[in-house]
């Protein structure tokens, strides 16, 4: 990228960049549940992840590693392993759309766990954000109608479990590096997702196996490239374009699933979306504010 580019252009386009090719991962997720199970998918996708992470920590060297706080990362790596199982068992069954407008949700669980565990404070404006995004899943999930799907439950614990392990990331980042953290889920997520795929163990055929390496190397790359926008730009406006998402996954499903894009799946994303967007938007006035003080 051209060293003339402002920082808020290269933010724009790493993070669009990062919506392709995370929902490009996640029709490959789908497409690879029709051959094997969820869990050895992501056993794969962290082994290959890992794979994707080593020329950068043979670039920083193994300093780049040092953590105080190797139980917090355990955690971390608990709560990651348990959204990553959960999401790709749910994402083998549910349309990628509608997959896509519930993890939008992630941002919500997350401030509702800085409240009850890091004890971020948090005010009339936010809870209303929060309770506008639960209708927001209501409005997807359609509980009533003869559209819902029960796995959507799978993408929604996934969320929960992402919510935590975003807010273990917030206090790892206080004392650990990037590259540190990145590292170490990446180790702890491949040895821990290697028992449950043990249990349903099928070796894929040379073409799944290429698929399983190229998405690996997607999911690392469109988080590391998620990474270096927030670090170039406004955290909401950089996480403004992650709606962008949802757009790529409708195509996908539309084009590769045949998927019927439902008009409740928009408007529900848009409420979540909106209430999560808000949410971050308050987080990050007052860390400015606190900043100032």
């Amino acid at each position: 990228m051209p060293k003339h580019f402002p920082d808020s252009s290269k933010a724009l386009i790493l993070m669009v960049m990062s919506t392709i090719v995370l929902a490009s991962m996640h029709g490959m997720v789908r497409h690879l549940g029709g051959d094997l199970h969820p869990f050895v998918i992501a056993f794969y996708r962290n082994l290959f992840g890992l794979i994707a992470v080593l020329p950068l920590v043979y670039r920083i060297g193994m300093s780049g590693l040092r953590t105080s706080r190797q139980s917090l990362n355990l955690l971390r790596s608990v709560t990651g392993i348990i959204a990553m199982l959960t999401w790709f068992y749910g994402l083998a069954t549910v349309p990628t759309a509608e997959a896509t407008a519930l993890s939008f949700t992630a941002a919500i669980f997350s401030a509702l766990a800085a409240f009850f565990f890091l004890g971020e404070k948090m005010r009339l404006r936010r809870w209303v954000a929060i309770f506008g995004g639960f209708i927001g899943v209501l409005v997807v999930l359609q509980p009533n109608s003869e559209n819902f799907n029960p796995n959507m439950f799978f993408i929604l614990l996934s969320c929960v479990f992402w919510g935590l392990s975003v807010t273990i990331v917030k206090s790892l980042t206080r004392t650990d590096s990037s590259t540190s953290i990145v590292t170490w889920m990446a180790i702890l997520l491949t040895v821990m997702s290697l028992p449950p795929a043990l249990l349903f163990w099928q070796w894929p055929d040379p073409s799944d196996l290429l698929l399983l390496g190229v998405m690996g190397m997607l999911g690392t790359l469109g988080h590391l490239w998620m990474a270096k926008a927030l670090s170039l730009a406004d955290t909401t406006a950089v996480m403004s374009i992650d709606f962008m998402r949802l757009i790529w996954a409708a195509l996908i499903g539309v084009f590769f699933f045949g998927d019927d894009f439902d008009a409740s799946t928009l408007v529900g994303a848009i409420i979540i979306f909106s209430s999560g967007l808000y949410i971050i938007f308050r987080e990050s006035v007052a860390r400015q504010n606190t900043k100032e003080i």
